[in-house]
């Protein structure tokens, strides 16, 4: 049991590493947060529910050739310069080159206004979602949930460290009194 902890502890370790460092170096090149070619988005609205519920954190696939969606796909796109959105092809049409989009939201009643560019486009839906943890991350962004996010793994800390100290003179105080016996 024992060394089924450890390996999992080192694993856990080695994944937070991991993902501190594909975050920091996406972070540092000036671009969203990536890791191993996947985003994480937080769903705001309920256009495409009940697939993709409100509150949940999906993963998109960026890169490759804006160009290769075909009808049914999921895509993340530009709605505006401030706005994504993840919806639906309905259609898709060529025009001087470039591929362009009809999308629509799985639970919208009709199709979205105005076409979507290949250009616009930003990634690729690829079926993971953790339903409820948008809003975990949006609170984490808040003032208060940052300082909350910084208390919770310093005091998580404090009681392994705890914990292991006691333990250690747990097992000195077991030892001393073997010897001295």
């Amino acid at each position: 049991m024992k060394i089924v902890s450890r390996a999992f502890t080192l694993l856990l370790f080695f994944i937070l590493i991991s993902l501190a460092i594909a975050v920091f170096s996406s972070k540092a090149s000036g671009g969203e947060p990536q890791v191993f070619g996947y985003q994480f988005k937080t769903v705001l609205s309920g256009s495409m529910e009940p697939g993709i519920q409100t509150g949940s954190v999906i993963a998109v696939k960026t890169g490759g050739d804006m160009n290769r969606f075909k009808k049914d796909d999921v895509i993340t796109f530009w709605m505006n310069e401030y706005d994504l959105a993840t919806h639906r092809i309905t259609e898709k049409t060529v025009s001087r080159g470039q591929a362009v989009y009809r999308t629509k939201g799985d639970h919208n009643e009709s199709e979205d206004s105005a076409p979507v560019l290949s250009s616009n486009v930003v990634a690729e839906y690829t079926g993971v979602t953790i339903p409820y943890a948008g809003y975990i991350s949006s609170y984490a962004q808040t003032k208060e949930g940052r300082a909350l996010f910084a208390i919770i793994p310093g005091i998580l800390l404090i009681i392994y460290s705890i914990s292991t100290i006691w333990q250690a003179i747990l097992k000195i105080e077991e030892n001393h009194k073997k010897t001295a016996s």
